[in-house]
């Protein structure tokens, strides 16, 4: 199950609440994980995991800026044309406008990170996931891969990831995770490796691995919610020997928990906790860790001001939900 609060500011964001909910779980161990997914598929979820049945997914991006359609709003306006998305943007920005053109209007002016780790822990979640890097590539953290396309140089003048996982940690018991897209929609790097089927890899090892690795050191995050394989193969994105990084010498590797979007075929089958799909609910209990991560909003991940009433899960609709699944663990 999961609740969706979206509040409009500027930026828009929303909070959505997930639901892991299962059965199966080890405890951590000394072992050493090869690169290999019959190795990182043998390591046991840490214990935590188990106990925590509630979280909150935070979709926040450039997307929040226009706030409309849904976080894919790059994608349909400029990929596939969506006369919605284009109409939109005709009624509402001058001739010319770019998607680029987001990025100094995204302020985050009413951002208080210190409000929202008040607001968590009064939620009663066990953790938390912030997008630290959506489809679109920019990034809520000065990431040293993302030139001018971060909230430090570009926006707010602030690491809105910083600031969220200082404030968690300092005032609430609430575990600190981050979202990270593998690709990005309109990449060079990535659409030239797609040109030649991937194979090449100037993309992964260039841009989305040293991100990763990134993040990891500098923000400690103990759920890594992978996303975003543009129909890559895991060899590609190197996922085994990253994960094996991940688990054996990162800082968080007694702690962190992954989920199972490492690359084309690796969903519901490889990685750690299965998501299988968007708002995943298989009705019977599972004999492998899952999550449920849905929104309220039926349409969006994200907040847009386009959204109607009937768009929304009634509150009948998410108690019947949240039951069925904590009923399945």
């Amino acid at each position: 199950m999961a609740l969706v609060l979206g509040v409009r500011g500027a930026p828009t964001f929303l909070f959505l609440v997930a639901v892991p909910v299962l059965f199966l779980l080890g405890s951590g161990c000394a072992t050493i994980y090869e690169p290999t997914w019959d190795s990182i598929d043998s390591r046991p979820l840490p214990a935590w995991f188990d106990e925590a049945k509630f979280g909150i997914f935070i979709h926040w991006g450039l997307f929040s800026v226009p706030s409309f359609g849904s976080e894919w709003f790059w994608w349909y306006w400029q990929k596939q044309h969506q006369s919605c998305y284009v109409n939109f943007m005709k009624a509402n920005y001058p001739p010319g406008f770019t998607y680029e053109d987001f990025a100094p209007l995204f302020t985050a002016e009413f951002y208080d990170a210190n409000q929202w780790a008040d607001l968590l822990q009064a939620s009663g979640a066990k953790y938390v996931v912030l997008t630290s890097k959506h489809h679109e590539g920019y990034t809520l953290w000065k990431s040293k891969h993302s030139w001018n396309w971060n909230a430090v140089d570009v926006g707010p003048k602030r690491d809105l990831v910083d600031e969220l996982a200082q404030a968690i940690r300092s005032k609430t018991d609430v575990r600190f995770g981050l979202y990270h897209s593998l690709f990005e929609w309109f990449n060079p790097l990535f659409l030239s490796d797609a040109d030649s089927y991937f194979r090449t890899r100037m993309f992964p090892f260039t841009k989305s691995l040293p991100e990763l690795y990134e993040i990891v050191k500098k923000y400690q995050p103990e759920i890594l919610w992978s996303d975003g394989d543009g129909d890559a193969p895991d060899v590609y994105w190197n996922s085994t020997g990253f994960l094996a990084w991940l688990y054996n010498e990162s800082p968080v590797r007694d702690t962190v928990v992954t989920n199972d979007r490492w690359g084309r075929d690796c969903i519901c089958k490889h990685g750690g906790y299965y998501t299988c799909a968007d708002r995943y609910n298989p009705g019977h209990l599972l004999n492998h860790k899952w999550e449920n991560c849905m929104t309220i909003d039926k349409l969006s991940w994200g907040y847009r001001r386009n959204a109607r009433l009937q768009d929304y899960l009634t509150i009948e609709e998410l108690v019947e939900d949240s039951v069925g699944h904590l009923l399945h663990r």
